[in-house]
């Protein structure tokens, strides 16, 4: 049997990009813009299945595998969307099928000169021996960095 657990944490990230709110904010909000900044590294992870259904009480649904065969998934629901402000979304992480965390995660998006400040917030539960140690916090900022790469490319588009 196993031993039933649940270690929190919480952790802050913020980031500062050269777009107007509006345009991070549709990075977010567009299904072909998050799926070029929102996946894990192409050279190590496979998509299997993704669906996004951008509004409040939508879902959005990724999943993937990596090498050796091991298999990721997310798996979030949408509860606030203030368009160009503010993103607060719930979500279940799960390897081979069975769920290692469930967080909340607060994305506001701050005006900074001619550019944004994104202030990404996330809760964590993690479960049953699930052992972190960061690495949800180290990949949500590869991810925010791969965001500020897909407004780049906007941007010379």
């Amino acid at each position: 049997m196993t031993e039933r657990s649940a270690v929190h944490g919480t952790f802050v990230i913020e980031r500062t990009y050269p777009a107007l709110p509006r345009r991070v904010f549709k990075a977010w909000a567009d299904p072909a813009a998050k799926a070029r900044w929102f996946a894990g590294p192409p050279d190590k992870w496979t998509e299997q299945h993704r669906e996004f259904d951008f509004r409040v009480g939508g879902r959005e649904r990724l999943s993937g595998v990596w090498p050796g065969g091991k298999v990721s998934a997310f798996d979030g629901l949408y509860h606030d969307i203030v368009a160009d402000e503010r993103i607060v979304y719930s979500y279940a992480m799960q390897l081979d099928e069975v769920r290692i965390s469930v967080s909340l995660a607060t994305v506001e998006f701050k005006p900074a000169g001619a550019g944004t400040r994104l202030i990404f917030t996330e809760q964590a539960a993690f479960l049953d021996g699930y052992d972190d140690s960061g690495s949800r916090e180290q990949g949500t900022g590869t991810l925010l960095d791969k965001l500020g790469a897909e407004l780049q490319r906007a941007a010379s588009a």
